[in-house]
């Protein structure tokens, strides 16, 4: 719903300060207690959702003008949604995550885009990808793995990469992983190769959200002509458009995470692990698997207030807190490894803190995407674990490059490629 919707809601806002943490009763430790990476990066209150519901305020109303500072406080944001469970969990039924959605759209609109947002943005249109690399060879990562192609045959399962996993050659071996896990297992599955498409994603965390709805009618036309039913893949952020934004524009799929289909395997009995991979591992809950890797509900209602003051929803609206998020599969899948020692987090599941990769944050402000990640490192650091594991391109990225800098000597890990290497015998 537009910017100015949110009236209402920008008023209710108590000013709690909820949404700069993780909720109370799930703090462990005072080191360890911010939820959202923004706030406690710039210690200051523009840089959080209530600040930001004061910014959207103040524009609706027009009492101010874009400045450099007001506009960065507002993409200095890596839409990580841990403000958004906060405030369900602590205090209010408010929706800032998806105001602030409303809020990147009405900068992007106002010509107020970030230059790197332009850019990748620009990728999208012109080589379907929001990453650097040419369409043309998007599949060179699958080569040599005797895949099905969609266009040339058809399969039963489509596995999409993504961007990151197709261009990143340090983290192609994953996909390629995940594919060889899926072959093992006989699944009958086959990728786009080259016609594969990024989800948009990032366009629609960027406020691009035109250009999102127009390539997922593309990528959501192809897949409907070839026959598509079933799409699992590696990425969260991808996950995350096809599973909660791409039904609202027409996507009816089958979609699940490559953790989710891995634990039905193992759970049917059609992998099998050999010897033991003895490693102590803690695992990262991406923010776009966990918390937003609900599926998405359709809602066609309004607000009515009882005795003109509680607000309510008729018929009452979906709440996004964050439960319905992918949290077991993977945790089930490194539990079922022989050798394989799980330990947590302080902040994990819904409660999670952030890789620093995502909301454009990377491309607009590395510094920031910098911080969060090596504050996610050291978190990691103290559980005594050997290695980080992910579910997420992205955020794999973003980690592996904070230890490059931080020095640490924990491995980072995907967790189709802790499986793929425990089927062939365990090692690292």
């Amino acid at each position: 719903m537009p910017l100015e919707d949110f009236l209402p809601e920008m008023d209710r806002c108590s000013q709690c300060s909820y949404c700069k943490w993780i909720p109370m009763d799930k703090i462990k430790s005072h080191r360890f207690a911010y939820g959202c990476p923004s706030a406690a990066y710039n210690n200051f209150n523009a840089y959080s959702a209530r600040g930001r519901y004061a910014v959207g305020k103040s524009l609706v109303l027009k009492e101010i003008e874009y400045t450099e500072k007001m506009v960065d406080s507002v993409f200095e944001c890596n839409m990580c949604g841990s403000c958004d469970v906060s405030c369900k969990v602590c205090r209010f039924n408010l929706q800032p995550l998806e105001m602030m959605g409303e809020l990147r759209a009405k900068l992007v609109e106002d010509g107020q885009a970030r230059p790197e947002h332009k850019k990748a943005v620009g990728l999208l249109r012109d080589e379907n990808s929001m990453w650097t690399g040419p369409k043309d060879a998007r599949g060179k990562w699958a080569e040599g793995l005797d895949v099905k192609i969609f266009g040339k045959g058809s399969a039963q399962v489509l596995y999409h990469a993504g961007c990151r996993f197709s261009y990143d050659k340090e983290l192609q071996e994953n996909a390629r992983a995940a594919v060889m896990v899926l072959k093992d297992a006989g699944v009958d599955v086959g990728i786009m190769g080259d016609d594969e498409m990024c989800c948009g994603a990032k366009a629609y965390q960027m406020g691009f959200q035109k250009e999102f709805k127009e390539n997922a009618a593309k990528v959501i036309e192809k897949w409907k002509n070839l026959g598509v039913k079933t799409i699992v893949t590696s990425c969260a952020n991808c996950f995350y458009a096809l599973n909660r934004l791409y039904p609202a524009v027409g996507g009816e799929f089958e979609v699940m995470h490559i953790s989710q289909y891995i634990d039905r395997l193992i759970k049917e009995g059609k992998i099998k692990f050999t010897g033991k991979t003895p490693l102590k591992v803690t695992y990262h809950d991406p923010c776009h698997l966990g918390r937003q890797g609900e599926p998405y509900e359709p809602w066609d209602g309004k607000e009515v207030k009882v005795r003109n003051q509680i607000v309510t929803y008729d018929p009452p609206k979906p709440r996004y807190n964050g439960v319905k998020g992918v949290y077991d599969a993977p945790r089930d899948v490194l539990r079922s490894i022989p050798g394989v020692e799980l330990v947590e987090m302080k902040r994990n599941r819904e409660f999670a803190w952030c890789c620093g990769a995502g909301g454009g944050v990377r491309e607009a402000y590395p510094e920031l995407s910098e911080w969060t990640a090596a504050e996610r490192i050291e978190e990691a650091v103290t559980t005594g674990a050997e290695a980080l594991v992910t579910a997420c391109g992205s955020c794999e990225r973003n980690f592996i490059d904070a230890v490059a800098a931080t020095h640490d000597s924990i491995k980072v890990y995907d967790i189709a490629q802790i499986v793929h290497r425990a089927m062939k015998g365990g090692g690292f």
